[in-house]
């Protein structure tokens, strides 16, 4: 329950930007994905995981994300979607403290 206070934060910077699609917790692969977004007028997408590091274990919650966005294919909307290029971020927030960890990754096909 400690993320969600992150993951409102974080939707409300990002639900101002101009031609980009935000959803928050979507169904998306084998779960749902606290956040994702498509950017249609530059084929990228967005997939991030927000994990709350207890005692301030920051590389431990991103990789923690990272390897959720994973093992459950939240990018896997994102493609059938047709888009080709994914940026996955781990986000660890700790009181006023975070640390971001990221992946692009690239599908293949026409665009």
């Amino acid at each position: 329950m400690k993320e969600n206070f992150y993951h409102g934060i974080l939707l409300g910077l990002l639900a101002f930007m101009d031609g980009w699609l935000v959803k928050s917790n979507t169904e998306s692969g084998e779960g749902y994905s606290d956040i994702s977004i498509e950017i249609r007028q530059q084929d990228i997408g967005i997939v991030i995981e927000i994990k709350y590091a207890e005692n301030g274990t920051f590389e431990a919650g991103c990789k923690e994300a990272l390897r959720q966005i994973h093992e459950r294919r939240y990018e896997s909307v994102l493609i059938e979607n047709g888009i080709h290029t994914i940026y996955r971020y781990g986000i660890a927030c700790y009181k006023k403290r975070c640390k971001v960890m990221s992946e692009t990754f690239e599908t293949e096909g026409e665009t």
